[in-house]
């Protein structure tokens, strides 16, 4: 089993648009995503409701983890993905 913490980049945290492309991203891997906080059961990262739920707020740190072939690959991309700041900026 692989497993990594990000602390999440976008500033507003796991809201609508941060939340889906990790949704969008996580779906495209071959092995399931589970993300949460440190030391809780994750939830799979391909469900909006689940993620959304987590409340995860801006430069909080949450853990991923997947288990199978091409694991490590999918949570690298994932974390790139958590890492950066998807808010739009102020007009």
């Amino acid at each position: 089993m692989a497993t990594t913490r990000v602390k999440i980049g976008s500033a507003v945290g796991l809201h609508a648009r941060p939340a889906g492309l990790l949704v969008q991203a996580a779906a495209r891997q071959p092995v399931q995503v589970l993300i949460g906080r440190p030391g809780t059961t994750g939830v799979p990262a391909s469900s909006i409701l689940a993620v959304m739920s987590l409340g995860v707020a801006g430069g909080e740190e949450v853990e991923l983890t997947a288990e199978g072939e091409g694991a490590d690959q999918a949570l690298a991309e994932l974390t790139a993905l958590l890492a950066q700041d998807h808010d739009e900026p102020a007009a």
